[in-house]
């Protein structure tokens, strides 16, 4: 079993247990009661001239450990707005990533752009979750679902007024999105079977996602110089998360990303 597979495990036991103190029709009946017309911020937000910088709320990682010890999650999120970003992708799996609930449903008070629900999602339970939490969209990885499901989590984020940010590793899995009806499909340059990292991944697959669906590149961005040659190849949004977490000062490095991808 692959770290990925791990998780995806780990997280179906956690939505058991949620379900045991909150059933999936109490969960689904709120989720239902709250405004659908979003109008979609998260895909209007990916859609502005130049590179969107959805920037990430990240505690840890299995990969790097512990990357924030002191963790004033509604404060970095507060910065990563005043600074510039698109959106803000915040991490809710506890084991692994030392994420919470808790941390996405505070920061969407204290926040006006759109947030990521950064999960790995493996029912439907977790959709309506992510809609009373305050997410304006949802991640949905290829490798952990098949065709039917992911075709039918979409459906159901869209119902709710949410995006699903559909992330793909290799070609089979963007035609899989696309197949399933993805508006975003995001690819990730960190393969999570092995956690190497590539950035030219995006490069690589951009091609296959036509004119219309909005393209992501997810992990491993450092540089204003790879910004610049995702922008080269006509990548809507970047997704960073370590990076962002390091920086000593945000606002000036944001500020560097940004420029890089209007250039």
């Amino acid at each position: 079993m692959n770290i990925l597979e791990e998780i995806a495990e780990k997280t179906r036991q956690r939505i058991a247990e949620s379900k045991e103190e909150k059933p999936l029709e109490t969960v689904k009946r709120e989720a239902l009661a709250l405004p659908s017309d979003t109008g979609f911020p998260f895909e209007k937000a990916l859609s502005k001239k130049g590179i969107s910088l959805i920037c990430e709320v990240k505690k840890a990682s299995p990969s790097k450990g512990v990357i924030a010890r002191d963790f004033p999650y509604i404060d970095i999120a507060r910065e990563y707005e005043q600074a510039g970003a698109g959106a803000i992708s915040v991490l809710t799996e506890p084991y692994y990533f030392q994420g919470a609930d808790e941390y996405l449903q505070e920061i969407a008070k204290e926040v006006s752009i759109p947030l990521l629900r950064k999960d790995f999602t493996v029912d439907e339970y977790m959709i309506y979750e992510a809609k009373i939490l305050g997410a304006s969209a949802v991640l949905l990885i290829c490798s952990l679902l098949s065709g039917e499901a992911l075709a039918d989590y979409i459906k159901k984020a869209h119902a709710l007024g949410m995006t699903a940010l559909v992330e793909a590793h290799d070609e089979t899995e963007i035609q899989m999105a696309l197949q399933a009806g993805a508006r975003v499909i995001g690819v990730n340059n960190r393969d999570l079977k092995t956690f190497t990292v590539d950035i030219k991944n995006s490069i690589r697959l951009r091609d296959l996602v036509p004119e219309g669906v909005l393209f992501v590149s997810e992990s491993g961005i450092r540089t204003a110089d790879d910004i610049r040659e995702l922008a080269a190849h006509h990548v809507d949004a970047a997704l960073i998360g370590e990076t962002m977490m390091r920086a000593g000062n945000v606002k000036e490095v944001l500020a560097e990303l940004l420029f890089a991808g209007k250039e």
